[in-house]
C-alpha cells in the first residue's frame, strides 16, 4: 500500500506539472493585453512598457514561466494585474467563502443522496424508488443558475424568506450566515446529490442480485445488516469515485452560484480575472484547485483499497 500511495503521489505531482504548463502557455494565447486592460486607452506607450517591465511581462515566456513557477514553490503567488492586489491576501479572503459554501453542499448532498439511492434500490419499482428517480433525474437536468434565480424570485422576493445575496462569515454572525447560506448550499449541492442518488441506486441493484447477499439473507441475517455491511461496502466503488470529484467543489464553488448569489468566492474572481486578463491570478486558481482534485483523486485511490480489500492487495 505504501508503495501505491508514493507511485500515486509522484504521478499527482508529474500532473500538476503539466498542468502548469497548459494555463500558462492557454493564458497567454487568450488575445488582448492585459497591461492596457489595466492602464486604459488613454494610456501612452511609455506607461505600457515601463509597467509591462514591472510585471515583468516583457521577458521570454520561458522566463516568465520559470519565475512564476519559482515564486508559486516559494508559497509567492505574486501580485494581481487587474486588481492590484497580492493574491496570497487574495486566496486568504476568496478560499474561506468558496470552502465554506463547497464544504455543506458536499456534506448534504453525501447524507441525503447515498441514503435516498440505498432505499430506492431496497423498495425497487415501489413509489419511493420511483419519487427518488425522478426528483435525481429533475436535479441533472434543470440548469442550476434558472434555479438560482427562481429561488431568489420565490423565496426572496415574494415569500421574504432568506436574502436576496451576499455572504457572512460563520466567525462575525453565525445565524446571519447560516440564513444567507441556505439557497447556495441546496442549489450547490444538488448535482452532486442526484448523482449519488442514482449511482448508488444503480449499484446497489446490481450488488444486492449477487450470490453472497443471497447467501447472507439464507443464513438468517437480519435484513439491515445485509444491506448496511455486505450490499452498501461492496457498492461504494463507483460512489467513492463521485465523492472524490464533488471535492473539487470546496475550492472551486460554482461560478453560476457565485454570481447569482453574489458570493466573493474563488470561481467568481476566476471569472473576473478571465476578463481581465489577469494572468497571475488566473494560474494561481487553477492550480491551487488543480491541487485540490489531484489530491482528491488520490484519496479516491487510497480508499478503494480500504473498502475492497482485493484492490489493496492487487
Amino acid at each position: 500500500m505504501f508503495t501505491f500511495i508514493v507511485r500515486r503521489l509522484f504521478q499527482t505531482i508529474v500532473i500538476l506539472f503539466i498542468v502548469s504548463i497548459l494555463v500558462f502557455s492557454l493564458m497567454h494565447l487568450l488575445p488582448g493585453d492585459p497591461v492596457s486592460i489595466m492602464l486604459g486607452d488613454n494610456a501612452t506607450q511609455e506607461e505600457v512598457e515601463h509597467l509591462r517591465q514591472e510585471l515583468g511581462l516583457d521577458k521570454p515566456l520561458p522566463l516568465q514561466y520559470a519565475n512564476w513557477i519559482g515564486d508559486l514553490l516559494r508559497g509567492d503567488l505574486g501580485q494581481s494585474i487587474s486588481l492590484n492586489e497580492d493574491v496570497n491576501e487574495l486566496m486568504k479572503q476568496r478560499l474561506p467563502v468558496s470552502f465554506h459554501i463547497g464544504t455543506m453542499a458536499f456534506i448534504l448532498a453525501m447524507i441525503i443522496g447515498i441514503p435516498a439511492g440505498v432505499i430506492a434500490a431496497v423498495k425497487r419499482g415501489g413509489w419511493l424508488d420511483s419519487l427518488i428517480t425522478v426528483t435525481a433525474n429533475l436535479g441533472m437536468a434543470v440548469p442550476i443558475f434558472w434555479l438560482g434565480i427562481l429561488g431568489i424570485y420565490l423565496f426572496s422576493l415574494k415569500l421574504g424568506w432568506l436574502p436576496v445575496q451576499g455572504y457572512t462569515s460563520p466567525s462575525e454572525d453565525f445565524w446571519k450566515s447560516l440564513h444567507q447560506s441556505i439557497m447556495p448550499v441546496v442549489l450547490l449541492s444538488l448535482v452532486s446529490l442526484a448523482q449519488l442518488a442514482r449511482q448508488t441506486r444503480s449499484s446497489m441493484l446490481e450488488v444486492i442480485r449477487q450470490d453472497y447477499i443471497r447467501t447472507a439473507r439464507a443464513k438468517g441475517l437480519k435484513e439491515n445488516h445485509v444491506i448496511m455491511k455486505h450490499a452498501l461496502r461492496n457498492a461504494l466503488i463507483p460512489v467513492i469515485t463521485l465523492l472524490g470529484m464533488g471535492l473539487a467543489n470546496l475550492v472551486g464553488g460554482s461560478v453560476f452560484i457565485e454570481q447569482v448569489f453574489n458570493i466573493p468566492g474563488m470561481g467568481r474572481l476566476m471569472v473576473q480575472s478571465i476578463f481581465g486578463k489577469d494572468y497571475i491570478v488566473v494560474q494561481s486558481v487553477v492550480i491551487i484547485i488543480a491541487t485540490v482534485v489531484a489530491f482528491a483523486n488520490l484519496l479516491v485511490d487510497i480508499a478503494y483499497g480500504f473498502v475492497d480489500p482485493r484492490i489493496r492487495y492487487k
